[in-house]
């Protein structure tokens, strides 16, 4: 339906609002406050992941309000809605964090639902924490209504004795805890000002490396992403993505003519040039699959290769999402890649404009060490690698910044869970040069492939971080650093080769090879394969068990 040649701005709601036989709808939407002039206007859906478990999303109830202010005055009706957020780091080393990626699908679903069901013209989508950000960015993808996600930013960085730190040193200080090298009037005094307000992960972990991504794909309005949660200025922000919404809506422009496949390679740049999340990787390929563009695990390794690791941020680096701000935030790192040749310059976003003119106009801040210049990189090429061989026929995901190594080679060490791995770290039993084994934690295994990030922080914790290497059919925290290999496919409860390993069977992961093999042959691999049997978790009802029968491979994106 258009008007004039363009998008008629009540595309979907006139359906809902308009003619004698909608005067029950009007009747309802009247006593909640809706005139009828408010009725004759688009409406839009500003979709929530605001929640109080967690400081990532706690201030979006906020922020939507400003959204909301600015969706009237650029003439729309908002309409507010809620959804689901876990919390990765809260959840963290318990039963909880099997719910995470779940919850990535539910937020989809239910953005998706309330989208259809009430017939928005279009969508603001607000995200923080780690699974809202690709599960709003799916649900437009899905639904391809004109819509723009906001990113509601980063937490500052805590003060803990004149040094700044982040909740990634409150996970290590857990290690160093029990390693005896950390008081408990220490731990306290850390764990007290590590997260000092409201805004997601300071560091450059899953949230801001996808919020990063979503920037520079065209789904979020440049230089939006990395203005800190309290921010005096983020309530600009939200007004000015309130008003471009509608500006979006004006123009007919929807989701899938922005999320193509260079602005997919676009934002995988972004990833490795960043020494971003692992997460990225799974993240990027469920928005592909909704999009419909096809995207594969090999092309992250592609691109990797290819692109320098310019940002020094950490968990790998020195300096977190509020010193990028400072720097030029996310508009100097298109810049970066654009000087490079890295970027697909004409990739629309979402404020009509190409990524290569918004790239062209970012500025740098005087003396900034955040983003290095194309001639003095921290490393050649980027921070991921995509790893195959006798233990991942379906690929693997190894995070490259943060460490040198390149090559381990040691004895299997083999853990049914994360629980038992922990336990073995904590009581001091593992050995330098081995390789931890932590399998039954897959997309279906776990279910819900929990991240690892205690037991990596606590090897770090306790000096090991250098002098182990870890592999999981789980997933790795955007705040995990050193030589670890996440994502293992096929898993352990679908058939996968690293169900074969036992303790002492020796592990190779090669990064120049791009190889990760146990020294085992064919015959024994499927006699092993045929004869596991993974822990019985519990956990195969409800929810869990009804994703844990429907996700895909890790190298699918664990979709269901």
């Amino acid at each position: 339906m258009s008007t004039n040649g363009k998008l008629d701005p009540k595309h979907n709601s006139r359906a809902l609002t308009e003619g004698p036989a909608r005067a029950p709808a009007r009747a309802y939407l009247h006593g909640i406050g809706f005139d009828a002039e408010a009725l004759s206007k688009p409406i839009i859906g500003v979709a929530s992941t605001w929640i109080e478990t967690m400081p990532c999303n706690f201030h979006l109830r906020a922020l939507a309000a400003k959204v909301k202010e600015g969706i009237r005055q650029a003439g729309g009706t908002p309409m507010e809605l809620n959804t689901i957020a876990i919390s990765d780091g809260i959840t963290m080393g318990t039963s909880g964090m099997k719910t995470s990626l779940v919850s990535r699908e539910v937020i989809a679903d239910s953005i998706e639902l309330v989208a259809r069901g009430h017939l928005f013209d279009a969508i603001v989508a607000l995200s923080a924490c780690d699974k809202t950000i690709p599960g709003t960015v799916m649900a437009l993808a899905r639904l391809n209504l004109p819509g723009v996600m906001l990113y509601g930013g980063s937490i500052a960085p805590g003060n803990f004795r004149g040094n700044d730190v982040t909740i990634q040193d409150v996970f290590e200080a857990v290690g160093s805890h029990a390693a005896g090298t950390m008081s408990d009037a220490d731990l306290a005094e850390l764990e007290s000002v590590a997260s000092p307000g409201s805004g997601a992960c300071g560091g450059q972990f899953t949230a801001n490396t996808m919020a990063m991504a979503f920037e520079v794909l065209g789904m979020s309005p440049m230089g939006s992403a990395m203005v800190p949660a309290e921010h005096a200025g983020k309530a600009g922000v939200a007004v000015e993505a309130g008003k471009l919404v509608m500006d979006v809506l004006d123009r007919g422009l929807r989701p899938r003519e922005i999320i193509t496949k260079d602005s997919l390679e676009n934002a995988i740049a972004a990833i490795a040039t960043s020494g971003g999340s692992t997460n990225g990787v799974l993240h990027l390929l469920a928005v592909a699959r909704e999009a419909g563009v096809e995207l594969d695990i090999d092309d992250f390794d592609r691109i990797s290769e290819q692109t320098p690791l310019l940002c020094d941020l950490k968990p790998g680096g020195k300096y977190v999402a509020t010193d990028l701000y400072a720097a030029g935030g996310v508009p100097l790192v298109a810049k970066r890649l654009l000087a490079a040749g890295l970027l697909h310059e004409n990739a629309i976003t979402v404020t009509g404009r190409t990524v290569g003119e918004h790239a062209r106009e970012a500025t740098e801040a005087d003396g900034q060490r955040v983003v290095r210049p194309l001639d003095d990189p921290i490393k050649a090429t980027g921070g991921l690698a995509i790893l195959r061989g006798n233990l991942a026929p379906e690929g693997c995901v190894v995070k490259l910044s943060g460490h040198e190594r390149r090559r381990h080679e040691g004895p299997a060490r083999v853990f049914e869970s994360e629980e038992e791995a922990m336990a073995a770290v904590v009581e001091g039993t593992i050995e330098r040069g081995e390789v931890l084994v932590i399998r039954n934690e897959g997309p279906a295994g776990g279910p819900g492939m929990r991240e690892m990030l205690g037991v990596t922080a606590a090897l770090n914790g306790i000096g090991l971080g250098e002098h182990v290497a870890l592999l999981t059919d789980g997933r790795f925290s955007g705040a995990t650093h050193g030589f670890m290999a996440g994502h293992v496919a096929p898993e352990a409860v679908r058939g996968g080769p690293i169900a074969a390993v036992h303790d002492g069977d020796v592990i190779t992961i090669d990064v120049d090879a791009r190889r990760l093999d146990v020294a085992l042959d064919d015959e024994t691999i499927g006699e092993r394969v045929a004869a596991y049997q993974g822990n019985d978790n519990g956990d195969l009802g409800g929810v869990l068990g009804k994703y844990a029968k429907l996700v895909s491979s890790a190298s699918q994106g664990a979709v269901t």
